[in-house]
């Protein structure tokens, strides 16, 4: 299948922009890059797909967020939320609690059709649900394949619950991550060991946890210092910064991912430094929980893999980098910053981030990459080329200009009607769903 006759952004090592472009997928991995009437001619028996001058990219990537929130959208919450803790205890662990497994299959389907709508073709899950915790995990798995998500997912242990739930998402981390170890339905589906924060997380219980994992797995996903009551929790219980405990722990390393990380110093920086650890960073989220704004410049600055997710604020990673742009020009008092750093977070490390857990590829266009591919309907009114198509993404596109989206060289979304699902079924479920949930809240 050659996908063609479009401005190609290859985001790859010589940056490389295409005018009248084309990509030449075999089965799902791209097996060329070149010019559209060369393509055609040097390979006449390939199914054509002209995409009549759209922008074609490599899939977007989001590498963290919560399918759990789903619901959310435009419920009613009569509990305080007038700091980040009564946020989570009034709205998250609230909403967590009432989930069953027909939820949750429901959020991971209407996250992941959104996603896929905004041009996302991978997504890092980071799941919750006291109630529903035996099976969840395989439960979204079954809906990414069904949809044809290429995903990574975990639990998110945490003692707030109490020791008989701990027990149970310890178990289902483990039974999740070995299934996964076995088979992975080609590549497109991964496993973490979830942790939600070191301030719901005693020392047994991370005990545990290092015990379950020995042997079996060294990737963790967890929160770090989102709010400032983790760092205060850390040092009057254990004397310890957060990244300075999870250290002890051995929880940091290359396949651990640690989001957020507001209210961190600098000696914390040095040792997820040191410990080769991928921070996320998550914008519009930290915005509106009015935690801060993490030192994202610094962290980049010492050579962290700072990548972008959303933290489920949002299922568009277009947005998510308008945000983080402006965040930094914003909190720094720089307008020299934000620019650069969002560029190197979603199109150099959320691809670095995916090459610790996937075996080719991906984030990029180029030969032997996995065909994750997607048009955008964007008609640029001034130049675009090599030097300032990021410009052009930041500033001119959006989720909703996602044409078409391409996942393991098969069309999940085309012409934005999607082949794999009935979308208004689904929506229709999650409408029903949701009322019944928000008369429990």
């Amino acid at each position: 299948m050659i996908i063609g006759n479009g401005r190609i952004i290859t985001n790859d090592s010589n940056n490389a922009f295409i005018e009248n472009g084309a990509v030449l997928i075999k089965d799902n991995i791209i097996e060329d890059i070149g010019y559209f009437e060369a393509l055609k001619k040097t390979f006449p028996k390939e199914e054509i797909i002209d995409v009549k001058g759209k922008v074609i990219m490599p899939g977007m990537i989001c590498t963290h967020s919560h399918i759990y929130s789903a619901y959310a959208r435009g419920m009613d919450v009569s509990k305080p939320q007038r700091n980040f803790c009564e946020i989570l205890k009034n709205l998250w662990w609230n909403l967590d609690k009432k989930l069953t497994l027909e939820d949750v299959k429901l959020n991971a389907l209407t996250t992941y059709i959104e996603s896929i709508q905004n041009g996302v073709t991978t997504l890092i899950d980071h799941h919750s649900g006291p109630n529903s915790v035996t099976g969840s995990l395989f439960t979204i798995a079954e809906a990414a394949k069904e949809i044809g998500m290429r995903t990574s997912l975990c639990y998110e242990v945490s003692d707030r619950d109490g020791e008989d739930i701990v027990l149970k998402e310890i178990k289902e981390n483990i039974n999740f991550i070995k299934r996964i170890q076995k088979d992975d339905d080609g590549d497109m589906i991964k496993g973490l060991f979830g942790l939600h924060a070191s301030f719901t997380l005693t020392n047994k219980t991370l005990y545990r946890v290092k015990e379950a994992m020995e042997g079996i797995y060294d990737g963790y996903h967890i929160h770090i210092a989102e709010g400032i009551e983790d760092q205060y929790d850390s040092l009057k219980k254990y004397g310890r910064r957060v990244i300075e405990r999870l250290y002890d722990f051995g929880i940091l390393g290359e396949r651990t991912i640690a989001v957020h990380g507001v209210h961190i110093n600098h000696r914390e920086i040095e040792i997820l430094k040191e410990t080769n650890t991928n921070v996320v960073h998550n914008p519009e989220s930290n915005m509106n929980n009015a935690v801060g704004a993490p030192p994202v410049v610094a962290m980049i600055k010492q050579g962290i893999r700072v990548g972008l997710g959303t933290d489920a604020y949002t299922n568009d990673m277009f947005e998510s980098m308008k945000v983080a742009n402006i965040l930094q020009s914003h909190q720094l008092c720089d307008p020299t910053f934000g620019f650069n750093e969002t560029q190197i977070m979603q199109f150099k490390n959320n691809p670095e981030i995916l090459k610790k857990y996937f075996k080719r590829d991906l984030g990029v266009l180029k030969k032997g990459a996995y065909a994750d591919i997607i048009t955008v309907d964007y008609e640029p009114w001034t130049p675009i080329n090599k030097d300032n198509w990021f410009g052009h993404v930041l500033f001119g596109m959006t989720g909703r200009l996602v044409n078409d989206t391409i996942i393991n060289g098969k069309f999940i979304m085309k012409n934005r009607k999607f082949l794999s699902v009935d979308v208004k079924e689904v929506y229709a479920k999650s409408r029903e769903r949701a009322k019944k949930i928000w008369t429990l809240m």
